[in-house]
């Protein structure tokens, strides 16, 4: 039975697959360079081979003479390289779960911010921000997020059921309605709240990967690598999902066990994200795309090298945020909306003139 046109969309060009090993050596190759660049990029510029023997000396201690000053070697290993890290695991993330929520909806728009789990950590985080405090110390808001995010998720479990879960157009139909109450809430807590406070609300709303550190990245970078494993280890049964239900079922996939399962690690992956880094769009809607136009719509090789992709897309965009409005910083979320944004007006305009 052929696909429809939906999944056509998701799966992309048939005829466009380049050699997967070459091309993620490739992506590999140009994560290594952009996570070496914004480290050494800012409002302190360091020379790059500063930088590749500071990060030396802290894996293979005595690999290097430390002949540099102290507080560069702070500059690099405390703010900059779990910054680095923290945007490498958030592409790497988004861009797994915009793949994957693609297959599985049939939606070529999907992305992780369709099943309103960003509404939910911006609801956590805000009621946190105007309304608690820090009654938990640091880790209040990571956790008010992470809760909040859960929580959506819960709530459009709970509406869709078992029988709407075995229908796409429904996942994408309350994953909006879900993320329109809980803004629609966000929005009434900023209202009522401590004004003074609205300029962090605003900021972490906005996204960003300021709140990097060390400490703070080992449940992103759980759930990246487990959540991943566990996408690659289901793309068999994403290539089934995107070719329809009725062929999905005809090939002995669970449609809506599978289809609840794939949401719900989705979720987590883009609740442990959005904890840290706020809200952060299109990361997920278009690197899949992108990876899709050259390794072809197998999940088996999408996923992979969308994960590289967005990893490499996501620290270079926050490169850019930190230059382009110097010594300020700009949100990371509003590069990544505009070049989203024109990317997609750039295929409009491409397909009108066909």
């Amino acid at each position: 039975m052929g696909a429809d046109p939906a999944a056509r969309a998701v799966a992309g060009p048939p005829c466009a697959r380049a050699p997967l090993g070459p091309t993620l050596a490739i992506l590999g190759a140009l994560l290594c360079a952009v996570m070496l660049t914004g480290v050494a990029a800012g409002a302190t510029a360091i020379d790059p081979w500063d930088v590749w023997r500071i990060l030396a000396n802290r894996v293979w201690s005595g690999v290097y003479e430390p002949d540099w000053p102290i507080a560069r070697e702070r500059i690099v290993w405390d703010l900059r390289a779990p910054r680095a890290v923290l945007g490498a695991l958030a592409g790497a993330g988004l861009a797994m779960a915009g793949a994957a929520l693609q297959a599985t909806t049939r939606n070529a728009l999907a992305d992780p911010f369709l099943l309103g789990v960003s509404a939910g950590a911006a609801l956590g985080a805000v009621t946190v921000i105007t309304q608690t405090g820090d009654v938990l110390g640091a880790w209040t808001l990571p956790l008010a997020a992470f809760g909040g995010g859960l929580g959506s998720l819960a709530l459009l479990v709970g509406a869709l059921g078992r029988e709407g879960a075995a229908a796409p157009e429904r996942v994408v139909l309350a994953g909006v309605a879900v993320s329109f109450i809980l803004m629609a809430a966000t929005n009434l807590l900023i209202f009522l709240g401590d004004q003074r406070a609205a300029h962090a609300v605003v900021f972490w709303m906005l996204g960003g990967l300021g709140r990097a550190s060390w400490p703070a990245l080992w449940a992103p970078a759980v759930g990246v690598l487990v959540g991943g494993f566990w996408l690659l280890t289901r793309a068999r049964m994403l290539n089934a999902l995107s070719m329809g239900d009725e062929t999905a079922a005809a090939l002995g996939v669970p449609v809506a066990r599978a289809r609840v399962e794939i949401l719900v690690v989705s979720a987590l992956i883009t609740s442990l994200l959005v904890a840290l880094t706020g809200a952060i769009g299109f990361i997920g809607l278009v690197v899949p795309h992108l990876a899709r136009a050259f390794v072809g719509g197998d999940n088996r090789r999408v996923l992979p090298a969308a994960a590289l992709g967005g990893a490499a897309l996501m620290v270079l965009v926050d490169v850019g945020a930190r230059l382009v409005v110097a010594p300020q910083e700009a949100p990371v979320g509003v590069l990544t909306g505009a070049i989203g944004g024109a990317w997609f007006l750039w295929l409009t305009a491409r397909g009108a003139a066909r």
